[in-house]
């Protein structure tokens, strides 16, 4: 226990950090999401604002879906990190004139590795529950993303 309170103690000063991402939605068929996420990250808690937008398919009736969730983050203090989070925000699907527009969370983890000096590589994955009159109501996300801190 005592070793527990003197890591927590020794804290480091927060961090910031910006992730730009590619991947995929595989809810209900497989399509390129791309995003951005910028956080600040103390010792093992984060606070991350992401913004991502996934292709939809007309042809197919594949809505498009664009979200921006507030995430808390709870991580390993290691270099490479392993993390876990919750959030929510708001979000918008959307399909020729029909769209809908609301609310919705999230929970995922992923890791964070080293790659070139600063530069880490983020792989992470997250299902969101959306509320609404929505088509899919919990589409998943998969993306690998190159993080820079500051």
């Amino acid at each position: 226990m005592l070793m527990a309170m003197g890591v927590l103690l020794l804290a480091r000063p927060a961090a910031a950090d910006v992730t730009f991402f590619l991947g995929t939605n595989p809810t209900p068929d497989y399509r390129m999401t791309r995003g951005i996420a910028a956080g600040v990250n103390m010792l093992v808690v984060g606070f991350e604002f992401d913004y991502s937008h996934t292709n939809g398919n007309e042809e197919t009736g594949i809505p498009k879906l664009q979200t921006g969730m507030l995430n808390v983050l709870v991580m390993t203090p290691t270099k490479t990190q392993v993390y876990f989070t919750a959030g929510a925000g708001g979000f918008r699907e959307y399909l020729g004139d029909v769209s809908e527009t609301n609310w919705g969370t999230n929970v995922g983890g992923g890791l964070k590795l080293s790659i070139l000096g600063p530069l880490q590589l983020r792989l992470d994955y997250r299902v969101f529950a959306l509320r609404g009159e929505v088509k899919y109501r919990n589409p998943q996300r998969f993306y690998g993303g190159v993080t820079i801190p500051f």
